[in-house]
């Protein structure tokens, strides 16, 4: 294998994480239906949980364990919103050439929910 092909393979590898992180973080930070949740909100509800576990009974402690450990990768998820924008930018970097290579539509991103705004700053338009 040469080095140029162990270094496209380099480059392939890196640009399917980016998007991977990317599309991810799209998902979990993608609006719910109901009342939206803030970080205070789940805290506060952590809060409460925490300090009813140890006077529920058993099957109330089981339920309210696993409300607490739900709410805990909920408070985590939300927190990394904040690096929405570094994985953005990263994106916006690799997007064009790795949808080029993997054949992947302007719709198929949109679809998946990849805002417009952000394809045009990653050079993919309606034509792609």
């Amino acid at each position: 294998m040469t080095d140029e092909h162990k270094a496209a393979l380099a480059q392939g590898r890196d640009e399917g994480r980016i998007v991977r992180l990317y599309l991810e973080a799209l998902e979990a930070t993608r609006p719910r239906r109901g009342r939206p949740r803030t970080i205070d909100t789940v805290r506060n509800r952590l809060e409460a949980v925490v300090a009813e576990i140890d006077d529920a009974d058993a099957l109330s402690r089981l339920q309210l364990v696993q409300e607490r450990i739900d709410l805990t990768n909920e408070l985590a998820a939300m927190e990394a919103v904040d690096d929405l924008a570094l994985l953005e930018d990263d994106f916006v970097r690799v997007a064009e050439s790795y949808g080029e290579r993997k054949g992947i539509t302007y719709a198929a991103w949109r679809e998946v929910g990849v805002p417009p705004e952000v394809l045009r700053d990653a050079g993919i338009g309606r034509n792609n």
